[in-house]
């Protein structure tokens, strides 16, 4: 075929099918090899993001206090009194029986991923609190536990008064979730 259209002059263009081919044939292999390095990177991503420990925030495990756990050391000085600098390293721990949740309701926010808690805290004791640190466990329809999460209130609540939150995010929720109960874990005296 080349060299019929060389007889009339036309061959520069017999040439153009073959090398608009090639490119073709080039750009889809290029194509097909950067999808599967793309496919690639996504599993290598995958398999990272599996092996990362759980943060505390989206494990279903029971959530502890740091706050709770703190205990007093017994003294070995002779004269029975205690160092300033180990006082300073305890926190004064609140009285957890004087102080409860008198209401609350939780809704969803965010898109319905993020659980919005409303509630009253009231505080009977002869002292102010800070630091209350908050559990609040999700619930199908059924009653069938999902998940728990916790949030720990910086804001002081004075003595023998009350306080109410409204729509304090404690953090993303399944959606299946439809109950919430929230109770007390810790408080500091403020």
């Amino acid at each position: 075929m080349n060299a019929r259209l060389d007889r009339i002059g036309l061959r520069r263009f017999a040439g153009t099918g073959e090398r608009l081919a090639r490119a073709v044939t080039i750009a889809s292999v290029s194509f097909g090899r950067s999808l599967l390095w793309l496919l690639a990177a996504i599993i290598v991503g995958c398999g990272v993001w599996m092996l990362l420990p759980l943060s505390k925030g989206n494990s279903a495990e029971q959530v502890k206090s740091e706050v709770a756990a703190v205990e007093t050391a017994p003294s070995n000085d002779p004269a029975g009194s205690a160092s300033l600098a180990s006082e300073a390293q305890v926190p004064a721990m609140a009285d957890l029986g004087r102080l409860r949740i008198s209401s609350q309701t939780w809704r969803r926010g965010g898109l319905g991923s993020k659980a919005l808690v409303t509630f009253t805290l009231r505080n009977d004791n002869d002292y102010a609190v800070k630091d209350v640190e908050i559990v609040c466990a999700f619930a199908r329809r059924d009653g069938s536990h999902l998940t728990d999460r916790s949030r720990v209130l910086a804001d002081p609540v004075g003595m023998r008064s009350r306080k109410t939150y409204a729509r304090i995010p404690v953090g993303f929720v399944n959606v299946n979730a439809d109950q919430a109960k929230c109770s007390l874990v810790a408080a500091r005296r403020a």
